[in-house]
Formats: C-alpha cells, sequence, structure tokens
C-alpha cells in the first residue's frame, strides 16, 4: 500500500489521527536555556472533536497543582505534557513572565485562558496548546506581541480566533482539527509563512443554499510559504462568470480574493476535499509541492505556470490520463495513484525528458490492474531514469 507523499514529509498533523496516536511523548531537546518539562503518563484516551459529545461528556479528572514550584523563575521554556490541567492558575505562571519563551501545554484539559496571567507573559514566542478543551481564547493573547508560533489544534474552535490583530510576530499557525467553517481574520497577519487549517469544515467559493463562500483575507499573506486545507469540504477554488455575477446580483458587501496574491507559496495541500477542477494557480509560480489526493478530480490540467513543482499528488481521484505535464521539467515525485489510467502510452511523450523525475505512483489504476505480470517492466523501460516505483 503505498504511503502519502504529504503524511511522509510533513510533521503537522493534517488528517483525522487522534490526539493520543500523535506524539504523546515528545522528545526533549537539549538546550543551553533553563528549561522544565512535566509528563505524567496515562493510558491514551482518543479524542474526537467532530462529535458534540466531545464538548459536553464526561468530566474530566484534573490536576491543578502548582508542578513547577521546584523550577526557578529564570526559566525560558515549559512543557506541561499529559499532565490532567484544567486550571493554569495554581502553576503561578505570571512568575516567569521576565524570562518565558516558550510555553507548551499539549494534551491537558484547558477550558480558559486568562487573561490576567497571558497578559503578563510578553517575552512569549512560542505558545503550543494542542488537544486541549478550548472553544475561545478571547482577549487573552493580545498582549504578545513576540508570539511566533501558535498552535491551537485539536480544540473545539468554530471560527478563528477574532484578535489576531495584535499578534505582530506571527509566522506559524496550527488550527487543525477544530470546527472553523470559513477562513477569516488574517489579514493583519503579514508576516505569516505557514498557515494550518487542516480538519476542520471550510468550504470555499462558490454559492451554497443562497449563500456566498469565499475566501477571506488572505490577500494580505504576501509572506505565505505553506498552505495546508487538508480534509475539509472545499469544492472550489474559484468562483466562475456566472458565480461571481450573481454576487454581483446579490450586492454582497465584500471582494472575493482567491489564491492569486499568494505570490510566495511553496506549498499547498488541498487533499480530501470536494474539488473537480483543477483550476486557480495560474499566479502561483513558486509552487514546489502541491497535494491533491482524495479529491474528485477529473483531468490533469492548469499547471502551465507551475514550473517549480517538484511534488505532485494528485493520487485517487478520476482522471483518466497523464497529460499537461510535460512542461514540470523539476518534477520530482508524481503521485497518480487510484486514478482512471487505461495503459501506460502517455508515459514517454509526457514524462521521458523530465530528467530529475524519480519517484512514480500508478498502483491502483487500470494500466496495473489489467497487466500486473508486465506493469512494472514496461514503466523501467520507459522512464529509466525513476528510482521508485509504486511502494516498493
Amino acid at each position: 500500500m503505498s504511503t502519502d507523499p504529504e503524511t511522509t514529509k510533513h510533521d503537522a498533523i493534517t488528517d483525522s489521527t487522534s490526539p493520543s496516536e500523535a506524539n504523546e511523548s515528545l522528545e526533549l531537546k537539549k538546550k543551553s536555556t533553563p528549561t522544565a518539562r512535566v509528563l505524567l503518563p496515562t493510558a491514551p484516551v482518543d479524542v474526537d472533536t467532530d462529535e458534540e459529545a466531545a464538548e459536553d461528556g464526561v468530566e474530566e479528572e484534573t490536576d491543578d497543582g502548582d508542578f513547577l514550584s521546584e523550577f526557578p523563575d529564570e526559566t525560558e521554556d515549559l512543557e506541561l505534557v499529559h499532565s490532567k490541567i484544567g486550571s493554569l492558575d495554581g502553576l503561578r505562571l505570571a512568575r516567569f513572565a521576565e524570562y518565558l519563551k516558550r510555553l507548551c501545554l499539549r494534551q491537558n484539559f484547558i477550558s480558559i485562558l486568562d487573561p490576567e496571567t497571558f497578559h503578563q507573559l510578553t517575552k512569549l514566542e512560542e505558545l503550543d496548546l494542542y488537544d486541549n478543551k478550548l472553544k475561545s481564547v478571547g482577549d487573552s493573547l493580545d498582549k504578545l506581541s513576540h508570539l511566533s508560533t501558535l498552535d491551537l489544534s485539536f480544540n473545539l474552535l468554530r471560527s478563528v480566533p477574532d484578535r489576531l490583530e495584535f499578534l505582530h510576530s506571527l509566522e506559524t499557525i496550527y488550527f487543525v482539527q477544530n470546527k472553523i467553517t470559513n477562513i477569516s481574520g488574517f489579514s493583519s497577519c503579514t508576516k505569516l509563512r505557514s498557515l494550518e487549517l487542516g480538519g476542520n469544515k471550510i468550504r470555499l467559493c462558490g454559492i451554497t443554499d443562497g449563500v456566498v463562500q469565499r475566501i477571506e483575507n488572505l490577500e494580505n499573506l504576501v509572506n505565505l510559504e505553506e498552505l495546508w486545507l487538508g480534509k475539509n469540504k472545499i469544492a472550489k477554488l474559484q468562483v466562475n462568470y456566472y458565480e461571481s455575477r450573481l454576487i454581483s446580483t446579490l450586492s454582497i458587501n465584500a471582494s472575493y480574493q482567491g489564491l492569486e496574491t499568494l505570490k510566495k507559496l511553496k506549498i499547498l495541500s488541498l487533499q480530501s476535499n470536494r474539488i473537480t477542477k483543477l483550476e486557480g494557480l495560474e499566479e502561483l509560480t513558486e509552487l514546489n509541492q502541491l497535494y491533491l489526493s482524495h479529491n474528485g478530480i477529473e483531468r490533469l490540467e492548469g499547471l502551465k505556470n507551475n514550473l517549480q513543482l517538484t511534488t505532485l499528488d494528485i493520487g485517487n481521484n478520476f482522471i483518466p490520463a497523464i497529460e499537461n505535464i510535460s512542461h514540470l521539467k523539476n518534477l520530482e515525485e508524481l503521485w497518480m495513484n487510484g486514478n482512471k489510467i487505461p495503459d501506460l502510452s502517455a508515459l514517454e511523450p509526457e514524462l521521458k525528458s523530465i530528467s530529475s523525475l524519480e519517484t512514480l505512483y500508478l498502483e491502483a489504476n487500470p494500466c496495473q490492474k489489467n497487466d500486473m505480470t508486465g506493469y512494472r517492466r514496461k514503466i523501467q523501460l520507459a522512464l529509466p531514469q525513476l528510482k521508485q516505483i509504486d511502494a516498493t
């Protein structure tokens, strides 16, 4: 069975993997700065943030004592992972305010962030609240002007926090596996380089039940290099002529913006959505990796200007032919497994001239199923530059 190229290249959780299966025991990196780490081993518990029961289920047993009483005020790095923390009051975090740069509170039961405490942690650069019970952060982060990395994955957020404009230094955001339905609130995040919104309920572009679905406030993210939107409900990347006319007719007081302003984008992940047409990527000339597996794409097209692509994953779609990619001279990995390609006749005209191509996945296509004995040999003869064919 093939391995998804995105999950092998990317460390963050952008699929439905439960938090208990993802790095429950983090390896402590050696640091020259004062560091405190608390980890209470417990039996793993699967968390399903997609069910209402996860919000109102049985109250978890918490331990809200001061785990940090023996650590000096000068500590710069605090990790309290899987420590059954429900309230932060007993930790007296404010006493670390002058020195604390990194705070990791992964896999606890935190539901409220006290503004009085967090407004004092003005030196924070990294805040990790992965896998907690947060429905909102309110104004608790308003004073964290030095914060560059924020992880609120696997919580209960229904929307992007609406006060990100106070976080002027943000470069990396993880909002994976929440209940977010719209992309909004990022207009002030001009330094942002990586945005992760996988595993939410986002719908982009077009009109659904009379409601305009559009991308909001991405146009200012001029330094964005990575955009991860896998496992949402995205059907289209841009509105068509008739939809744009209807939007105008409805006098919607908002302008449509797509991906065209993200000139520095290098990685775009849209796997496991509802996309049927490959379009809207013309302006992304720096794009290096494109992940579109598990959609409903019916033709390989729309990549005329994406000459820097090294990885193209369009596996598990409905594509009937290898076409329109012979110009991608930097391509190293091509994933087209699980489509409807009937034979290998297009290999030489489309791929033989791409000397950089090392990996090709075509398994689970008719061209393999109908010729199990000669399939691999034919690929090797047509494309001698390959180092890997399928998973073996």
